[in-house]
């Protein structure tokens, strides 16, 4: 018996960076071939980039991202490669993957099936290509077949499926299962929270109901600004996961290796007929059959070739020795959202070249998030790629003898509290004391001499004072304003990017100043509702072993009730007491965006996920949310960019649009 040695790669790509992509990829080509591997299966569209957009309109990018395949091809010499790339056909754009092999091209695969939904939006770029269908393009000087295409590596038959043909309701292969034995699956599969699980059984379902192996590789990443991939290389076998790669990490790529028995796929087909055959295929079944099927022998240009198979009692050795993937370590939902923050964090801050990040710190929740997730991405690249090398990665200055993660962190994070009339102690000491734990360079002013400069100049045009009981909001507002100019002023001397700390919850009901609390150039906690946040700082406080680990000073922070903190002390202002309880804030915001719900399916879904709460509150709560909702979608057009950690996003440019003018619902 002959095993088949197959890999999965990740690699983090950046958009129409041609000549950084295709070195990332023979990098991870190489090292591939030094591990033995035969077939390997890179991702999506990784020579251009998944997040090119509307640059996918451009002639030039198919045309770069074909002269990067160019020089890929001598590469491929002794290994067949799987690789992801857009090709431009009679007038029309397609996904496709490209096989290669001894540097010849074997054949283009365009994709089937394009989502359309969420952050995905494939059919404004690309034209899905039909089953069935295959012709002859030109690719790199070649004549070679496009389209639904299959392969023979020996006596092997080998599928391509391209990211969703996996998640369609049937799988893109099983109409010819019988005669296929490994699947690849390139994809670009954004990153949110629970979803890798629902990714697992997946590919493991393919391979148990296609009777095949399976291999599926991911980007890895901050590709684009707002999506975050997680990797996570996964092979199945008889419906088992049989290899896992490592999830996000700070690295260039990574390969996931695993030696397959071919035969293993024959026998389950054999085992496994159904007892009742399949209607007798027609005729045209049959010609659409033999026209997407590539079966080359002999010395046809295109011929798949097997290197010869690596023997079964070499495996073990093998496999450990030359093709050792990185550990892969089971993630829960605080752990995965610590780890794609730092990602998003990491490659934001690399890829624009900055020197660090400014926190406006109020001592609150969401400001001290923001604090804690870029200190532990900090501490946790230094734990995986050394000083030397995060700092080199992030375009930092060499760091000098002695150094480590809290000089790293103090030259790297700024923390500021500005203070105004109604700031108080609690929130002060809170700030302060955080700051000093993850040693981050601590800025303390008051802004109140530049809130009375403008209200007194307002109040000059006005003839008239401004009064707490006639003019709330605009009162508070004017704090929050006054404290973006020095916070922005900090971050353009020190060449940094000012985090805005706003949470989904607040993005959701327009809680938030523009111009004010929402400056910044990053919004990473957008994504995410309030009532989370909450429950992982308390987490953060006592149970995190990434990064710095679990930090005690968030215990000054925990112990508040979330407030703003910009009316006058004797109001005793609280977020919940102005909006609803962040919990049920959280609920509505779901049923709205994730499950389409209406009103009235929305309170009576309340009433049964709140049965303390009497129903008349709950009806009150529905229709302030849905009518600071209508009002606020104009905020939410003009956030900063913001990651994308789960599919309740209120991205209005990714996840979900909603018209800036609407008369808002009632229950």
């Amino acid at each position: 018996m002959e095993l088949l040695r197959v890999a999965g790669a990740t690699v983090n790509q950046t958009p129409l960076d041609f000549n950084g992509n295709r070195d990332r990829l023979i990098r991870l080509i190489d090292a591939a071939k030094a591990g033995g591997v035969e077939l390997l299966c890179l991702p999506e569209l990784c020579l251009t980039g998944y997040g090119c957009e509307d640059a996918f309109f451009s002639l030039a990018t198919a045309a770069a991202a074909e002269a990067a395949l160019i020089e890929i091809l001598p590469h491929t010499k002794g290994i067949t490669v799987l690789m992801g790339l857009p090709h431009v056909y009679y007038g029309a754009l397609y996904n496709c993957a490209v096989m290669v092999q001894d540097g010849r091209v074997l054949g283009l695969n365009a994709k089937r099936v394009l989502p359309r939904e969420g952050v995905h939006y494939e059919p404004r770029w690309f034209k899905p290509w039909p089953f069935g269908k295959v012709v002859e393009t030109q690719l790199a000087g070649m004549r070679v077949p496009l389209g639904d295409i299959r392969y023979r590596l020996g006596a092997l038959g080998v599928a391509v499926e391209i990211c969703e043909e996996a998640w369609d309701s049937v799988p893109a292969s099983a109409a010819h299962a019988d005669a296929v034995h490994v699947v690849l699956n390139p994809s670009a599969s954004h990153f949110a929270l629970g979803k890798y699980a629902k990714r697992e059984h997946l590919v493991a379902n393919s391979s148990r109901s296609l009777r095949v192996s399976y291999v599926y590789s991911n980007l890895v990443g901050l590709e684009a600004g707002r999506i975050i991939y997680d990797g996570g290389v996964l092979i199945a076998e008889g419906g088992e996961i049989v290899g896992r790669g490592a999830r996000f990490g700070f690295h260039d790529g990574a390969i996931t290796c695993r030696d397959l028995n071919p035969e293993l796929a024959s026998l389950t087909k054999l085992t496994g007929k159904p007892v009742r055959e399949p209607e007798q295929q027609t005729q045209a079944a049959k010609n659409n059959d033999d026209l997407h099927r590539v079966e080359i022998v002999g010395q046809d240009p295109r011929e798949v070739r097997r290197q010869g198979g690596l023997k079964a009692l070499a495996k073990s050795t093998a496999q450990a020795a030359d093709c050792a993937a990185q550990k892969y370590r089971a993630l829960t939902r605080n752990e995965e959202f610590l780890h794609a923050e730092m990602l998003g964090l990491f490659d934001y801050m690399r890829k624009t070249r900055s020197k660090g990040y400014v926190v406006s710190l109020s001592g609150g929740c969401d400001s001290a998030c923001c604090a804690v997730l870029v200190a532990h991405m900090l501490a946790a690249s230094v734990a995986e790629l050394g000083l030397a090398d995060t700092c080199t990665r992030l375009h930092l200055p060499a760091p000098a003898s002695g150094s480590g993660v809290k000089e790293l962190v103090a030259a790297t994070l700024v923390c500021i509290y500005q203070s105004t009339a109604h700031s108080g102690p609690v929130t002060h000491a809170a700030a302060q004391g955080l700051a000093a734990a993850l040693n981050a360079t601590w800025y303390d002013a008051s802004v109140q001499h530049m809130v009375d400069a403008y209200v007194k100049t307002v109040e000059q045009l006005l003839q008239r004072p401004l009064t707490w009981a006639q003019d709330d909001v605009s009162l508070q507002n004017i704090q929050a304003r006054a404290r973006a100019p020095l916070a922005w002023l900090i971050a353009n001397v020190r060449q940094s990017v000012l985090i805005t700390t706003s949470n989904r919850s607040e993005a959701a009901v327009g809680y938030a100043t523009m111009d004010g609390d929402t400056a910044g150039g990053l919004a990473p906690l957008a994504g995410i509702d309030k009532h989370f946040l909450r429950e992982w700082l308390r987490w953060a406080e006592h149970s995190c072993t990434d990064g710095l680990g679990h930090i005690a000073a968030l215990a000054a922070v925990n112990v508040q009730a979330p407030t703003a903190e910009l009316r006058p002390a004797t109001a005793k202002q609280k977020d919940e007491d102005d909006l609803m309880p962040y919990a049920v804030l959280e609920r509505i915001e779901r049923y709205l965006v994730r499950d389409h719900l209406g009103p009235e399916d929305i309170l009576a879904t309340l009433a049964f996920d709140f049965p303390q709460v009497p129903r008349d509150d709950l009806k009150g709560y529905l229709n302030k949310f849905f009518s600071l909702w209508a009002r606020n979608q104009w905020k939410r057009e003009r956030y900063a960019p913001a990651f994308h950690l789960d599919d309740e996003s209120l991205d209005p440019k990714t996840w979900c649009r909603f018209p800036i003018l609407s008369e808002a619902f009632r229950v």
